[in-house]
């Protein structure tokens, strides 16, 4: 008999579904020191329960009515993302309200039990379900090849140079890499290629790409690189290069015609969409499917319904960012969110991601630096398992300070330094965080971007200042993804 996606036999009447494909687990992507979303939850085993233990349904779970007999939990202290529930497992879950056994006289609803604490949905009385970091096992580098690129974004953060990184530099950069991750005991490295844009030298990326996979397969580390780049420049043995070196893209879209090009438009003022969509659907037709990184201000709020019909009418992999004030477009009021406007227009584009709902999971893809993936204290890998190195071969904690370096690749462990750094930008856990410590979202938001928090309030320690639209989306973002649930393994019985 074939199972279901909870391992509980198809013929069980508690239905009972949690996503275990790879492509819910993948770690989310994005143009910015993503952080390694890898913790330990206090996963609960309920083979080494003792024989008399007993348990009880948080009061802080979600649960929430779908349409039909579904129903959705979510317990945000759990390692897990959304589990869906019948009528039935609903009805089980709701026995624990008040601690008891997970024994039942019934065999079907005894598993039904244990698969609940294998979810985490049911803890032990006497554990406290809370999430407490893992050492991660990436160390992520930005090798910022050059300050050159052929666009002028209305909300860049760089002061635009022909200043390029040598490739001798890039190859010192990455030795440094390498031996800040060996030092310790990372087991793999991720390298995004990045500028400016990166493809205005493409024979500089394959160059040092090739000598990163040498240096890493030297010492057993794995690796995973990415080209971040504004799509313009894309051609077919562009594409073609891409593949053969098995990197991955990821492409800057904010809108589609003049939504697009109010943001990202060339050094004469023409519009850059056009090249863009040119580029993504190349990139498409010979086998590479980029991610897509949309940045979102005031300015291309209203259109970003359609921005997301054509993302997911192709099936690409996105994340969804917001405008951050910086020292080069801070004074360009017009970009600057609204949270009663930006709330509304995220809920009209999660009204298209429902519509098309795709395979993959959006819980790191939806809401700015938040990710569901899984539980984890930082916001991002900044000042902890990143590091930012500039075409002159200096280091700094965040590629938004780039000019605030602390350090540079002659370092025996460049890593050390930027972690002993208490001068530049903190990435403060979000137990740290005033006002953070009681909210239910804390282990996903994490407080949100430091810099951006730091500019607005002086103080590392304090909310997000988008704390209150992170609050309205978060519960639409998991409605999301039971639906995903139930759409793609629900029928998954015999």
């Amino acid at each position: 008999m074939r199972q279901s996606q909870n391992n509980l036999p198809c013929a069980s009447r508690f239905r009972i579904i949690r996503a275990t494909d790879a492509a819910t687990r993948a770690t989310d992507q994005c143009d910015c020191a993503c952080v390694d979303t890898r913790v330990a939850a206090h996963a609960f085993d309920p083979d080494a329960a003792q024989p008399h233990a007993v348990y009880h349904l948080p009061r802080d779970t979600h649960l929430t009515p779908l349409a039909g007999d579904w129903h959705f939990a979510f317990q945000p202290r759990a390692l897990f993302a959304p589990v869906v529930l019948n009528d039935a497992a609903r009805d089980l879950l709701a026995q624990f309200a008040a601690p008891r056994s997970a024994q039942f006289a019934n065999a079907e609803a005894t598993a039904a039990a244990r698969e609940l604490i294998t979810t985490q949905l049911l803890v032990p009385t006497e554990r406290l379900a809370a999430p407490t970091t893992q050492v991660a096992t990436t160390l992520t580098a930005w090798l910022h090849l050059t300050n050159a690129c052929n666009l002028r974004c209305a909300y860049c953060y760089l002061a635009q140079s022909p200043a390029a990184m040598p490739r001798t530099t890039g190859e010192r950069a990455l030795d440094a890499v390498v031996r800040s991750a060996v030092r310790r005991a990372y087991r793999g490295v991720k390298i995004k290629f990045a500028g400016g844009e990166p493809l205005i030298d493409p024979a500089l990326v394959w160059q040092l790409h090739d000598y990163a996979r040498r240096i890493t397969a030297r010492h057993s580390l794995a690796l995973d690189a990415v080209v971040l780049s504004n799509g313009t420049l894309l051609t077919a043995p562009i594409i073609e290069q891409l593949r053969a070196h098995n990197l991955r893209l990821m492409i800057s879209l904010d809108g589609v015609g003049a939504a697009h090009d109010a943001q990202r438009h060339f050094a004469d003022g023409r519009g850059s969409f056009v090249q863009v969509a040119r580029g993504i659907d190349l990139a498409l037709a010979r086998g590479v499917a980029p991610e897509i990184s949309v940045t979102l201000s005031d300015r291309n709020l209203d259109d970003l319904p359609a921005t997301m019909e054509f993302i997911l009418a192709r099936d690409l992999p996105f994340t969804l960012n917001f405008y951050r004030e910086n020292d080069c477009a801070g004074a360009r009021a017009d970009l600057r969110l609204d949270d009663a406007r930006i709330i509304a227009a995220l809920r009209e584009a999660y009204r298209v991601v429902e519509k098309y709902l795709p395979r993959r999971s959006c819980l790191g893809s939806l809401a700015d630096r938040a990710s569901f993936l899984a539980p984890h204290a930082r916001t991002c890998a900044v000042g902890c398992d990143y590091l930012v190195i500039d075409p002159r071969g200096r280091i700094a904690k965040c590629q938004m300070q780039m000019d605030a370096s602390v350090t540079d690749v002659r370092a025996a462990d460049p890593l050390q330094v930027v972690q002993a750094d208490r001068a530049g930008i903190q990435n403060i856990e979000v137990d740290e965080k005033v006002r953070c410590r009681d909210c239910e979202w804390k282990y996903f938001c994490a407080g949100g971007c430091p810099l951006a928090t730091f500019r607005a309030t002086g103080r590392y320690d304090m909310p997000s200042p988008h704390c209150a639209i992170y609050r309205a989306i978060y519960p639409q973002i998991l409605r999301l993804e039971a639906l995903r649930l139930i759409k793609y393994y629900a029928g998954e019985i015999s």
